[in-house]
């Protein structure tokens, strides 16, 4: 996210000691230090029978978790199993959410403080204070402060764009009118002004979707020239290391000639810093302007090429244990693997070499923002430790193998027809099945009351949320309103 002064360091991390005990034949010390901490904390909570594996317990009480959080849940980023685990351990640890009254906080509008159900400053009455800020909206800093503190944790996640767009074409085609009337993400690409219309319904979806989802503001159209969009030029990988999830350190690529750097003035935390009225909206100026302002509001942006490695940094960074971000994958779609590493064009064929370059092109802002963030991503990763780093990926994927095989029938996600019982059934939507769970039988009730919580997908569990925060006053069946599109 840049760089960080001293005093913004201090106050977003603050100092801690690191005691932990790895295994029975490792003992690491106490070690004071500005950034990291211990992620391994356990908080109070159901544990299933089986120990999933070693448990990695403070030698001495660390710091406090955090608990005040905002997520800006970003489209087909794997948002979805991130809003999981924030369900759960919300859940768990009786945490207010601030509850859209349906399922999205007026997507694709900005949010607006009213859409939070229960929130009501205007009453003169106590104003029982949210935790947690987590469904889809699109990022409004003003109206979010009227519901969260400032001293919220902020943070979100990105997704390379050319990933982004294979999921976006399929799972948004009936939904946006460029990619409804194209007949393949391949054509659309070849010629998208054919297809796009700046504000026509949906397609927001069609171009720069992780920008338009932080809120930002866009650049005035311009009438592209004749020909295909300019691809961006073959990355060097002597600009940028990055840690491929699964694999060593190694360097990877990403485009030099699409690395914006911040400008040098960072901003207060959290200001509405200058207006970009002042720039051109066409030049890299205003695009610093809005990673410089990202920066400046978000404590940590993950990234989904490296799930699991952002996901301990998240643990890290608001004190919670490994046990409280180990999950299950939510709103995947079947017949794709997770493509981890498609910033790279090892293994691709020259179509889908021509296809991802064609759409980082398209999506431009997206790209640049992705390799901002990917590389601020790099530089907490140094900052925490490699090797450290390795052993909790590892830690981590064993812990979610583990409660896979001791929760899930079959031990892996299963298609949608044959998850018989709602309360589990993914919401279908696009040309692609929704994948879901189906617990094993013969649970224990505590084991069962878990890894129902695992599975359960977001709209129902949002449902749950709000039965729990706001009981019906009058014992009438409850009547499921239709869920909107994610």
């Amino acid at each position: 996210m840049g760089p960080l002064s001293p005093a913004r360091t201090l106050r977003l991390w603050g100092p801690r000691s690191l005691g932990v005990a790895l295994g029975v034949f490792m003992t690491i010390g106490f070690a004071l230090q500005l950034l990291g901490g211990p992620f391994q904390r356990r908080l109070p909570g159901p544990q299933l029978r089986q120990p999933l594996a070693p448990s990695l317990r403070p030698a001495l009480p660390s710091c406090p978790p955090r608990q005040r959080l905002v997520f800006l849940k970003t489209h087909k980023s794997g948002s979805s199993s991130v809003l999981s685990l924030l369900h759960r351990y919300g859940d768990r640890h009786g945490l207010r959410f601030a509850l859209p009254a349906r399922y999205q906080f007026g997507y694709p509008r900005l949010f607006q403080a009213s859409r939070v159900k229960g929130y009501r400053p205007q009453t003169g009455g106590t104003q029982l204070p949210f935790h947690i800020l987590c469904h889809h909206m699109r990022f409004n800093l003003k109206e979010v402060l009227q519901v969260m503190p400032s001293d919220s944790f902020f943070f979100s996640i990105v997704r390379d764009p050319a990933a982004l767009a294979r999921s976006a074409f399929s799972y948004y085609k009936s939904t946006s009118s460029a990619f409804r009337k194209s007949p393949s993400l391949a054509a659309f690409l070849a010629n998208p002004r054919a297809f796009y219309r700046p504000g026509a319904r949906g397609d927001h979806y069609a171009r720069n979707l992780l920008w338009f989802d932080f809120g930002l503001p866009f650049p005035p159209e311009k009438r592209a020239k004749r020909g295909n969009l300019h691809p961006p030029r073959d990355p060097d990988p002597r600009q940028l290391q990055v840690l491929p999830s699964g694999a060593g350190p190694r360097a990877q690529t990403l485009n030099p000639n699409a690395l914006i750097h911040p400008v040098s003035t960072v901003a207060d935390h959290r200001s509405q810093i200058s207006s970009p009225a002042s720039f051109d909206l066409g030049s890299s100026s205003f695009i610093q302007w809005g990673l410089t302002w990202l920066d400046s509001v978000f404590d940590l942006v993950m990234v989904a090429e490296y799930f699991d490695e952002s996901l301990v940094l998240l643990a890290d960074a608001l004190c919670w244990g490994l046990d409280d971000v180990v999950g299950f994958m939510h709103n995947a779609q079947a017949g794709r693997k997770q493509d981890l590493s498609t910033f790279s064009n090892t293994g691709l064929t020259a179509e889908d070499q021509q296809l991802t370059a064609r759409a980082r092109a398209w999506n431009n802002l997206d790209w640049a923002l992705y390799v901002h963030f990917n590389r601020s991503l790099w530089a907490r990763i140094e900052k925490y430790g490699q090797r450290r780093l390795q052993t909790a990926v590892a830690e981590l994927r064993a812990r979610r193998e583990a409660l896979a095989k001791h929760c899930l029938a079959g031990g892996e996600a299963s298609d949608p027809k044959y998850i018989t019982d709602r309360r589990f059934r993914p919401f279908q939507f696009g040309s692609a099945k929704v994948l879901g769970y189906i617990l094993r039988s013969g649970l224990s009730p505590q084991d069962q009351e878990e890894c129902e919580r695992l599975a359960t997908p977001e709209l129902q569990y949002k449902d749950k949320l709000d039965a729990k925060q706001f009981p019906p006053t009058v014992s009438l069946p409850l009547k499921t309103s239709r869920p909107l599109s994610p």
